[in-house]
């Protein structure tokens, strides 16, 4: 259920890298926390960000949830198919839920984040 090939951020998105961009969602674990999201708010291309700065909201049946990004850099990307179909996060948060695509500034920021067997393990801790 927790991709191998991804890394994580204690506020539960992801990050996928390819090169110098990084490619950011949320987790199964977060999505599934959220139930049912309807709405979700993210930043302009070209947006300049800071690690752990929030860049949008989620907007579920149940709560609101701010958006961290993991990584430093320039927005490149949104996934501009959320707009009108917020639910894909629900259905498939590592594929089609993505949520932005940021150049970096910093690949080794990308060495911070947590593996998929420290983030099981994160999790583990977190449901006790």
């Amino acid at each position: 259920m927790i991709p191998k090939d991804l890394r994580y951020h204690q506020e539960h998105e992801w990050v996928r890298v390819s090169g110098m961009q990084a490619t950011v969602g949320i987790s199964h674990f977060a999505q599934d926390a959220l139930g049912d999201i309807v709405f979700i708010d993210l930043p302009k291309p070209g947006t300049v960000v800071t690690a752990g700065q929030q860049i949008g909201e989620v907007e579920s049946t149940k709560t609101t949830s701010t958006i961290y990004t993991p990584v430093s850099g320039t927005i490149a990307t949104i996934n501009t198919d959320l707009k009108d179909h917020p639910e894909v996060v629900n259905s498939d948060p590592y594929g089609k839920g993505w949520m932005v695509a940021i150049d970096l500034s910093s690949a080794s920021e990308v060495d911070q984040l947590m593996t998929a067997a420290q983030y099981e393990t994160f999790l583990a801790g977190q449901k006790h």
